[in-house]
């Protein structure tokens, strides 16, 4: 009780202090000075016997290429830039070669061109890897927020600016090989190619040159370029606050699980759950002090499996800021008692279970005339996929036409298995009296023995002290 009173009360101060400080990105100027001639070196990720992703008919060798030389073609449309591609062939280059290639151009910038798949094929949306080393962590921090405003804009989830670390330091070689050569350079994974929610993005060479020319004209405000062809001037244009002196908190490499993960059911008037329509409104704390928290998904069945992975409400890796509350809507199957577990994950697919609530039975019907209990939510209310909701205003949606839960669908109040529950409980009762009385009986019957025993104490020490008057008058 102490621990989570502690939790509820640390929460409370991080939301008053990102209420007080909004970590909102802060208009800058560009970190990096590159001089009057300006070098920009692309690397279509993978080629030869390194074929990259391999997911839904896709393979990622070619998709970089197609990406990285729409990148090319709308980057030389800009004033005063040079651009070179690591390979324009399907051939094989080792990280090292790469790194080396843009070196020996002078490149001021390397992007590494990727495409991105998950184990269990859950992940969706786009992120970019930067350095841990300053300067370069601040570079990439400052482009990453304007590739990742372009994906934004284009629908994708925004997953951060983020790094890796490993043995040698930077986990990703090509960070690491350019970086030792003092050439800075990321990865831009520009969506996950297995995750329907990514798919449309990548479906077709037009949508992967979509991402090139997004790629080119997020290197243009970043650079701040200007093209007389396409009639735009980044000159002016303002980037992220960032520091090239110390590392960026909004790239750390969290290694740790969310915080705290917490679910309480919502109750009707009487105290009880309600599931009306097949809805269980179920409310939702959780926080991660090192990054923000980017999907949820939930459990009905203890945990046995989850529902697919959804955007955790308010989450805006740009800025590492998210919803620390939210009122989650689940639609409970027919005839079910449900057991709800909810998953917390933060942007390096670390993940925390919140703890379990098991529904009691009584409380899996809808009362007669009666109605989902309306809270009023400042944000409105989050539904589960699929889910049948109240809308944030609390009016209910029509009903359909179908049986009424609390009827035939679940059990009612007083139903057979209700008496036959009452009876358990009243036998457990007659049980728990039996063991009472049991104890009582054993604590009398001690306490008779100890009482014997000083009182023989008594009528020895009484014997004794006779037996010594009597020798003394002799």
């Amino acid at each position: 009780m102490i621990n989570r009173f502690i939790q509820r009360i640390t929460v409370l101060a991080a939301l008053a202090l990102m209420l007080l400080n909004p970590l909102e990105a802060e208009a800058a100027d560009r970190l990096q000075d590159t001089g009057d001639r300006l070098v920009i070196v692309i690397d279509p990720g993978h080629g030869g016997n390194n074929r990259g992703t391999l997911e839904n008919n896709h393979e990622e060798k070619f998709m970089t290429m197609i990406t990285a030389r729409a990148m090319y073609d709308e980057l030389i449309k800009y004033d005063g830039v040079e651009v070179y591609l690591t390979r324009t062939e399907d051939v094989s280059m080792t990280l090292e070669e790469r790194a080396k290639f843009a070196e020996s151009v002078d490149a001021d910038f390397m992007f590494s061109i990727h495409y991105n798949a998950s184990e269990n094929h859950e992940l969706f949306g786009a992120e970019v890897w930067v350095s841990s080393v300053s300067p370069y962590n601040g570079y990439g921090l400052q482009f990453g927020h304007e590739f990742l405003t372009e994906a934004k804009e284009m629908g994708l989830l925004v997953r951060g600016v983020k790094t890796r670390l490993g043995d040698e330091g930077d986990y990703y070689g090509i960070i690491r090989e350019s970086v030792k050569l003092g050439v800075p350079a990321l990865i831009i994974e520009h969506c996950h190619v297995d995750n329907e929610r990514d798919m449309d993005y990548c479906d077709s060479d037009a949508d992967l040159k979509a991402f090139g020319i997004a790629d080119a004209t997020a290197a243009a405000r970043y650079f701040g370029l200007s093209s007389s062809e396409l009639g735009v001037d980044y000159s002016g244009h303002s980037l992220a606050e960032a520091s090239a002196t110390s590392f960026n908190s909004l790239t750390k490499n969290d290694d740790t699980e969310p915080d705290v993960c917490e679910i309480a059911l919502e109750t009707g008037d009487d105290g009880r759950p309600v599931i009306r329509d097949g809805v269980l409104a179920v409310n939702v704390t959780a926080a991660d002090y090192d990054s923000p928290l980017m999907y949820y998904s939930y459990s009905l069945n203890g945990g046995a499996t989850f529902s697919e992975r959804e955007i955790w409400p308010g989450c805006d890796a740009l800025t590492g800021s998210y919803r620390d509350t939210f009122r989650l809507e689940l639609e409970i199957p027919d005839g079910t008692k449900p057991e709800i577990i909810l998953r917390a994950y933060n942007p390096y697919d670390l993940y925390t279970d919140s703890n379990l609530l098991t529904v009691p039975w009584a409380a899996v019907e809808e009362p007669e005339n009666g109605s989902l209990p309306s809270r009023e939510n400042q944000d409105g209310t989050v539904p589960a996929a699929g889910g049948t909701v109240l809308s944030p205003t609390g009016e209910t949606a029509p009903e359909e036409t179908r049986e009424r839960p609390g009827t035939t669908t679940f059990q009612p109040a007083f139903s057979e298995q209700a008496e036959e529950e009452q009876e358990v409980s009243f036998i457990s009762f007659l049980k728990l009296c039996l063991v009472f009385v049991l104890l009582l009986f054993i604590v009398f019957f001690i306490s008779q023995y100890l009482s014997y025993r000083k009182r023989r104490k008594r009528r020895r020490q009484h014997r004794k002290e006779l037996g010594d008057s009597r020798n003394q008058q002799r």
